[in-house]
């Protein structure tokens, strides 16, 4: 089983829509055992994924979410004795849901994380709540987890657990800076966690990062579309050439590419899909699986199967980054 996380500090970048589309293409057209754990409080892909009567049979009270999974912690209960997953079909993935509340989790792991870099074997096996349940999900060939942009407790502890995270960008200066801010907090409560490892004076008692440090994969951009200015003129494309002819120096500045070795540090680029991306949402479908029962006519044909062709492309690139 291997672990990937898609994160990125600045928020809108279609990292939740990437990650499906994504996972769907390794379930239905790789053959991998894909499962989906949605660890971002808004539940954007649990949302995507299942239609309303789902929804209302998960949060109705007889469903199981992720914060069923790690509430048990806080009550000093432990982890949940089982982790039940739901199904679905469209994407043909396995998903633990979101919830709301698992942000309740934030102020606990952040108190958590004082105990566990000044040593505290009890702070560093909360913080490790994540990995323990990837360790219930060795079935899988993938596991893909949806964060949000927060560099909080719970995203920290989600990247001390998994082997790889993903970046979704777009291509504009606040994305420049996102991964600076990425690399300096990974940098900080990983020389953190050592702190606290050396300070445990027994070694057998000293709890072990699963997978060592997480690595970087790469990054994933969205297509550049040329804004209209006050006066209702496109701005220049060469603005958007600048800010993307950076991207890899920022990231080799701040020490991110030392995962992946001869691999580009991109991924690859997803184009703006237009009405595809609500269709695909309404529909709970993944883009490349829309029909004409679906809303697709005319030239939408030919995007579903473009869509195909760049979810792929964009699997296939992080498998062999993953494999290799």
């Amino acid at each position: 089983m291997q672990s990937i996380a898609f994160f990125n500090n600045k928020g809108g970048v279609g990292k939740t829509t990437l990650l499906c589309n994504v996972a769907a293409y390794c379930a239905q057209h790789l053959q991998k055992q894909v499962c989906i754990i949605d660890a971002d409080p808004q539940c954007n892909a649990t949302q995507y994924i299942f239609d309303d009567a789902m929804l209302d049979s998960l949060y109705g009270g007889a469903g199981f979410t992720i914060y069923r999974t790690v509430e048990p912690l806080t009550l000093g209960e432990g982890f949940a004795p089982r982790v039940p997953l739901t199904k679905s079909r469209s994407f043909g993935v396995s998903v633990l849901p979101g919830d709301p509340q698992l942000a309740l989790m934030e102020d606990f792991l952040a108190q958590e994380w004082v105990d566990a870099k000044s040593g505290g074997i009890r702070g560093m096996k909360s913080s490790l709540v994540f990995a323990e349940l990837l360790n219930r999900l060795r079935q899988f060939d993938l596991v893909f987890i949806d964060v949000s942009p927060s560099l909080g407790a719970i995203n920290r502890s989600i990247l001390l657990a998994s082997q790889y995270f993903l970046s979704p960008t777009s291509i504009d200066i606040f994305s420049l800076k996102a991964f600076e801010n990425i690399a300096k907090w990974i940098n900080d409560w990983s020389e953190e966690w050592k702190r606290g490892q050396d300070g445990i004076r027994d070694p057998r008692n000293v709890p072990k990062l699963p997978h060592g440090d997480v690595q970087f994969l790469g990054y994933v951009t969205q297509q550049y579309l040329a804004k209209r200015d006050a006066s209702g003129n496109r701005r220049g494309v060469s603005a958007y050439e600048t800010i993307r002819s950076q991207i890899d120096d920022v990231i080799r500045g701040c020490g991110l590419d030392h995962g992946i070795p001869g691999h580009p540090i991109e991924i690859g680029t997803v184009p703006n899909l237009f009405s595809l991306i609500p269709m695909s949402q309404s529909s709970n479908k993944p883009v490349f699986a829309l029909q004409s029962k679906d809303g697709v006519v005319g030239a939408h044909f030919a995007k579903v199967k473009d869509a195909q062709t760049i979810f792929g492309s964009v699997a296939r690139g992080l498998l062999e980054r993953i494999n290799d």
